[in-house]
């Protein structure tokens, strides 16, 4: 297995050409191996990404079939199945590099700003779990000077839920601690842009 530091450096790599509109021909060839499906994988990398259409890990990464374990869940939140998730691949696996991947204008955060203003309309209990999930982070923003930006408020937000869902996995597992702690895992957060396709990494290894 490589190490998390290669991991990364495969995964900015792959956004790169994604950016640029440059395919490898490497990863299409993967992309089309169903054949070797069935023997196991190893993807080097864990994805904890939002289920917005618009943010497809292996295709923004520009990465193959087995490469990515990818869990997708609106706002990118992390509950306990989340990290029973992680937990799995990075045990089974030993995959060394979790990203909790957030994106510009997240439709989550954006219905967190909205009912936390009083302007949504009602949810069901279901949505209103990752709403609130996502409101502890976001609610103390209001009292600061962002809750006269609107704009600014909304990108901070996404950024400090992406931030609070990699404390949770950091903390909030001892298995993930323990690995953590032996150098056989790293976690970091990431942001992808709607508007550009580039994906900004903003914790190192």
């Amino acid at each position: 297995m490589v190490s998390a530091t290669e991991a990364l450096r495969r995964l900015r790599e792959g956004n790169q050409r994604f950016v640029s509109g440059v395919r490898s021909i490497e990863t299409l060839v993967r992309q089309t191996q169903r054949t070797s499906a069935p023997e196991g994988q190893t993807p080097f990398a864990i994805i904890l990404g939002c289920s917005d259409s618009r943010v497809p890990a292996e295709i923004i990464f520009d990465q193959g079939l087995g490469d990515l374990f990818v869990i997708r869940v609106a706002g990118n939140i992390v509950a306990p199945s989340q990290v029973g998730s992680v937990e799995f691949a990075a045990e089974w696996f030993g995959t060394p590099l979790v990203v909790v991947l957030g994106h510009s204008m997240c439709g989550a955060v954006v219905a967190t700003l909205d009912d936390l203003e009083g302007h949504a309309e009602e949810k069901s209990s279901n949505v209103l779990s990752i709403v609130n999930r996502i409101r502890p982070t976001v609610e103390p923003l209001f009292e600061t000077e962002l809750r006269n930006n609107p704009e600014q408020l909304l990108k901070t937000a996404i950024r400090a839920n992406i931030r609070a869902s990699t404390n949770q996995l950091r903390h909030g597992s001892q298995l993930l601690e323990q690995l953590i702690l032996k150098g056989d895992l790293s976690i970091v957060g990431a942001e992808y842009s709607l508007e550009t396709g580039k994906v900004d990494f903003f914790d190192e290894i």
